[in-house]
């Protein structure tokens, strides 16, 4: 297809999934030919990533009324100006100023990217002002038409991850000095309640104190829970099986340190990390929720359990720190899934895109 221009909005100025997926989702955009800015607060960290990338990134404030119509004004200058094909906006505040502005420059195709695992509020942003919207997983895509949103307006495109080459050999276990044949069950989030750390050290610590070969390894930080699930890790007595190594940026390496992975989530919109994990080749623990089961086949490439249900959660755990065969098999068809298909790759991300941004631009031809 010929080579677009697209300008990405996100009125957040902190950094978690939805702020990775658009990086991510530009870097290979480029990559593909087209041409990608973006508009973002000053004081965003995406903002700095981008620029870090070589990008054009834009800078307005987006908070406040006097913000709000200034934007709209400054941001129908720099659509018109820019001859933007696509202007795709991420979150409720950016869309109603971008957005906005948008419609009022005659932008040829104004799309709204759905993150989160919740349901919508108000169907403003998602109805009135873009033409079209994108959800990152089939469950985000249920919220949006339970609220009554036109199943034809909404597409599914699945967050993509870097598919970098297997590490054969991971320094994870040297550093924390774990023993090469020891069990290692690890978890990779940002530190977040939603995110089930407590849960995770509840279900494992039968298994941490019984047994001496087991270890439960949790990456990521994330203040001031991760100084909380410290204290209660040494209330516990379990200070020495249970590790912390903060956030890191070697995730492969890390991954490749680890017998199995969990994460006890309460709401997720997609689960990443559990893809990240069975391209490493792991089989993976995991709750019901959101859009998990989208990425674990139950009893292939792992195990789903209830929310909230701690019984499951250590039993399903248990049953694979005590059946290395079952470890090896799931951890294999873990990898063939993610490996196999372009479903979760950067290169199926772009081409999904493309598809829909081409198509929906001939309909508004039309």
């Amino acid at each position: 297809m010929k080579s677009l221009h697209v300008l990405h909005s996100e009125a957040a100025t902190g950094w978690g999934g939805q702020e990775n997926r658009i990086f991510k989702e530009m870097c290979a955009m480029r990559t593909a030919g087209h041409h990608m800015e973006a508009l973002c607060q000053p004081h965003a960290r995406l903002a700095q990533c981008l620029r870090d990338e070589g990008f054009q990134v834009h800078t307005l404030l987006m908070d406040g009324p006097r913000n709000y119509f200034r934007g709209v004004y400054r941001v129908r200058r720099l659509l018109r100006a820019g001859h933007f094909d696509v202007l795709n906006t991420h979150s409720r505040r950016d869309t109603l100023l971008a957005g906005v502005a948008g419609r009022l420059a005659g932008t040829p195709l104004i799309v709204r990217t759905r993150h989160l695992a919740v349901k919508p509020g108000s169907l403003l942003s998602y109805t009135g002002v873009p033409h079209r919207v994108i959800a990152i997983s089939e469950y985000v895509r249920r919220l949006l038409l339970d609220r009554r949103v036109d199943p034809a307006r909404v597409e599914t495109i699945y967050t993509a991850i870097p598919l970098s080459s297997v590490v054969e050999c991971s320094s994870l276990r040297h550093e924390l000095g774990v023993p090469a044949d020891a069990i290692v069950v690890g978890c990779v989030a940002v530190m977040r309640d939603k995110k089930g750390h407590r849960a995770l050290i509840d279900a494992m610590a039968a298994s941490l104190l019984r047994r001496p070969d087991v270890f439960l390894v949790l990456v990521g930080d994330g203040s001031p829970l991760l100084e909380e699930l410290r204290a209660y890790v040494r209330a516990r007595g379990l200070q020495d099986k249970v590790l912390f190594t903060g956030r890191r940026s070697d995730i492969p390496n890390v991954l490749a340190g680890f017998d199995i992975f969990a994460l006890a989530t309460e709401q997720e919109a997609l689960g990443t990390s559990f893809i990240e994990a069975g391209a490493a080749g792991l089989p993976v623990v995991g709750t019901d929720v959101g859009g998990v089961p989208e990425v674990i086949a139950h009893g292939v490439t792992g195990l789903l359990v209830p929310v909230h249900d701690q019984d499951a959660l250590e039993n399903a755990i248990r049953t694979l720190v005590e059946n290395p065969a079952r470890r090896c098999s799931m951890g294999r068809a873990g990898m063939r899934a993610v490996r196999g298909s372009d479903r979760f790759t950067a290169e199926g991300m772009v081409r999904r895109t493309e598809q829909c941004y081409s198509r929906w631009l001939k309909e508004r031809m039309q």
